[in-house]
């Protein structure tokens, strides 16, 4: 990507107009307009100025990872089997630990459970998409069946298990990645 593009790319993230961001940097929005499209390159003085103005510096800028892959196959997903606790664990994303959120599938055999997640900043959010389960938040205990949802904030001890003698699958998004 050029500087060009991603600096446009970090202004509407921040939700600002070429000509706040120029204001920002004692700059004129023409020359804004211009160093987006490529057409200048901006000193690395001014682009320390720009960078700043968007909340990032050069060294974040030039090492970012922009994400080229959008689609994940059955071939990206990485799996881990917990004979004990009676469940596989399915990565959908690779690599999502570094990202924002981080989606799974757990599939949970019969009295199988999920491992206990101690307290953690963040939030979790979760899908049935077969069988039934039981959450346990805290001291709270909920039941949860196909084609219902769960959210929560990670601020207590908490998992799932499959109280049935039938198989359980929940899609299980945590953010920040935790699993």
């Amino acid at each position: 990507m050029e500087i060009g593009e991603k600096i446009k790319r970090l202004r509407v993230l921040n939700e600002l107009t070429q000509e706040e961001l120029a204001q920002r940097c004692d700059l004129t929005k023409g020359f804004i307009s211009k160093i987006e499209r490529n057409i200048t390159s901006p000193s690395i003085a001014t682009l320390i100025d720009i960078l700043e103005a968007l909340g990032t510096d050069i060294k974040k800028f030039f090492n970012e990872d922009v994400q080229s892959k959008i689609v994940f196959t059955k071939d990206d997903i990485y799996q881990s089997e917990n004979h004990e606790l009676a469940h596989i664990v399915s990565w959908l994303i690779p690599n999502a630990q570094k990202n924002t959120m981080e989606p799974i599938l757990i599939e949970l055999g019969p009295h199988g459970a999920s491992s206990v997640e101690e307290p953690h900043k963040g939030e979790e959010f979760g899908y049935v998409l077969k069988g039934a389960i039981t959450l346990y938040v805290g001291k709270k205990k909920l039941k949860i069946k196909k084609g219902e949802s769960f959210y929560f904030k990670s601020s207590e001890i908490h998992y799932i298990e499959n109280p049935s003698n039938k198989d359980a699958v929940v899609l299980w998004v945590s953010s920040p990645p935790s699993f």
